[in-house]
């Protein structure tokens, strides 16, 4: 029989305040994503501080690769 961690809680276990807010922050990450993929596409690869690709592979790294993007990777 497996047990799981008693660290481990179940989307049940959470507060309505608990699950909002990862819902909430779940939209906000993908809305960042979205809109830096957008923008990486849209701009000229002369527009951009480094590869384009290099961009593209940061902006799947929750928060800070679209974060970073959006603040240092254009010009």
């Amino acid at each position: 029989m497996s047990h799981p961690s008693s660290s481990s809680r179940r989307w049940s276990d959470l507060s309505s305040s608990q699950r909002t807010g990862i819902i909430v922050l779940g939209a906000v990450q993908v809305t960042l994503q979205l809109v830096a993929l957008w923008d990486l596409r849209k701009r000229p690869a002369d527009e951009v501080r480094g590869p384009k690709a290099a961009w593209f592979a940061a902006s799947f790294i929750n928060f800070a690769g679209p974060i970073a993007y959006l603040r240092w990777g254009r010009r």
